[in-house]
């Protein structure tokens, strides 16, 4: 059988054909699609079983859904034991006590410092060293400071001709055994043993005496004496003042500090000589 020959005009409807058979399919499948997408908007059910089908891994998802709102409730669950763990709870008298002695310390350190010229970070090792020895010892931390105040300005390397030293003053040569477990007299200049040793010394003499004034008058060196040459007086003017500063009252600081005491060896008693007797007149 011959072949036909290939012309341009049967190309042309062969060509023809092939485009009217594609766009009558792409119809169809459009249609389809459209029909499908309908269906499935109409029936949701089916939607989730094609999206299954389709994608497995979306059931897993859609399975965690519906936990979302317990984990929230979880959350704002463990939120809530969170706040109610993070509640102040109330203070015991104890840690009340603590937190008033501790803002008293502040008071006391920031007017220390003004008063004396004390750097402030010195000043509050001082003021709490003598609260912790004063806690030990069983003594007003505040009296403490007034003779450390009165007896040295706050200096803790002062020493006297007749060998008081330290902030309080100490006759380490006197109580030499005091300082035994703290180093021995080496340590009369440390801070922390002199004032130990100094509110030792002076609650000994406070209960000797029977009364604060009269351990002050001892602890200055001037129990044979009929007066401490007004020695107790300014410790205790300094001793009401720092009271004053410890509730927060707006005490002035710019009072010159006092003198630094020295301690004197007792004196010999002076012996006068008699006048000489007098005639009586007329004789």
């Amino acid at each position: 059988m011959a072949r036909r020959p290939v012309t341009w005009s049967s190309v042309t409807k062969t060509a023809r054909g092939l485009a009217t058979t594609a766009q009558h399919t792409l119809t169809v499948l459009g249609l389809s699609a459209v029909a499908v997408a309908a269906l499935l908007y109409v029936r949701p059910e089916m939607a989730h079983k094609v999206s299954q089908l389709i994608a497995p891994d979306s059931s897993v998802q859609a399975e965690s859904e519906p936990a979302a709102p317990q984990l929230a409730e979880l959350m704002t669950g463990g939120a809530a034991s969170a706040a109610v763990e993070a509640a102040p709870v109330p203070l015991t008298a104890a840690e009340k006590a603590q937190a008033g002695n501790l803002k008293q310390q502040q008071y006391v350190t920031s007017w220390l410092s003004k008063r004396y010229r004390v750097a402030g970070d010195a000043a509050n090792m001082l003021v709490s060293t003598a609260y912790t020895t004063a806690k030990d010892v069983k003594i007003d931390p505040l009296l403490i400071l007034a003779v450390m105040a009165i007896e040295s300005g706050l200096n803790p390397f002062a020493e006297s001709p007749v060998g008081a030293q330290g902030l309080m003053q100490v006759m380490s040569k006197v109580h030499h055994a005091k300082f035994q477990q703290m180093g021995g007299v080496q340590a009369a200049l440390n801070p922390v043993a002199n004032i130990r040793v100094g509110a030792l010394i002076l609650k000994d003499y406070v209960n000797r005496g029977g009364s604060v004034e009269a351990g002050l008058k001892t602890y200055v060196g001037a129990a044979a004496f009929d007066n401490d040459a007004g020695y107790g007086s300014r410790v205790l003017a300094e001793y009401r003042k720092l009271k004053q500063v410890a509730t927060g009252k707006n005490v002035p600081t710019f009072t010159a500090p006092a003198a630094v005491v020295v301690k004197a060896a007792p004196a010999e008693p002076k012996i006068e000589a008699p006048a000489p007797h007098e005639g009586i007149a007329g004789l």
